[in-house]
């Protein structure tokens, strides 16, 4: 029996880029595409609603992590055996979720990221500027060393999961802001899930969304907090509601 590959979007005033992305997801290789809008100001809605897909709107702003529970939630609802995950904004390329879905069904992994530094030099050639870049590779570095592993990058949005992860995982007590993603990583690895990368080329360009600096420090905060709490809860310190089912 074949598995059923369900592609979620998270959006957030992406109008500007919604209609290129869809157009360039590859429609024969997923069975259903789920958008879920999260109190967009611009035309995102209307433009979702002339695509073949299904549409969930929040009635207000919830954050970039709530969006995320509500994408995996519906997306589990409807069947699905493997998830990808694909920012509206135009930035990842969708020509490789055959190959995130491949990765799920041959054995690779439960945890699928698109990482951009897999090909040296891509990351920058995409147009990463150059404080995201630093600050990427002082993150990964230190969760490589929490994890005792050696991803190229942690601080990918674009990623695909089995179902058994996501029914295993306890996602609906993570964040609700942007750490959510780093969450995701450090549940899988507590729960014993491999994670496997995949290279992806990628895209900085007036119009697609993008964290502020601001909001990029209060990101990378966030994230040693995580990997401060994932080491206490590893050796018995303080035992964190985050990794326990």
């Amino acid at each position: 029996m074949s598995m059923k590959r369900i592609v979620v979007m998270p959006a957030y005033n992406a109008g500007q880029t919604l209609l290129y992305t869809y157009s360039l997801i590859p429609h024969d290789a997923v069975d259903e595409i789920i958008l879920v809008d999260d109190g967009s100001a611009d035309a995102t809605i209307e433009i979702a609603r002339k695509l073949d897909l299904s549409l969930i709107v929040h009635p207000h702003n919830a954050g970039y992590g709530a969006n995320q529970k509500t994408c995996y939630m519906e997306a589990l609802r409807m069947g699905a055996d493997i998830v990808i995950m694909l920012h509206p904004d135009g930035q990842y390329d969708p020509a490789i979720i055959p190959d995130m879905i491949h990765a799920i069904e041959n054995g690779e992994g439960d945890f699928i990221l698109a990482s951009r530094f897999l090909e040296r030099g891509g990351a920058r050639k995409g147009g990463m500027p150059l404080y995201k870049f630093l600050s990427n590779r002082f993150l990964t570095t230190v969760e490589n060393l929490a994890l005792n592993l050696h991803l190229s990058e942690y601080h990918s949005g674009y990623r695909a999961y089995s179902r058994k992860l996501l029914e295993t995982v306890p996602f609906l007590r993570n964040s609700n802001d942007f750490v959510f993603d780093t969450q995701m990583i450090f549940q899988a690895v507590n729960f014993g899930f491999k994670i496997h990368e995949v290279p992806v080329s990628t895209k900085y360009f007036e119009g697609a969304s993008s964290i502020s600096f601001r909001r990029s420090v209060v990101y990378g905060l966030s994230t040693l907090s995580i990997v401060f709490k994932y080491l206490l809860n590893k050796y018995n310190i303080i035992k964190n509601p985050l990794f326990h089912t």
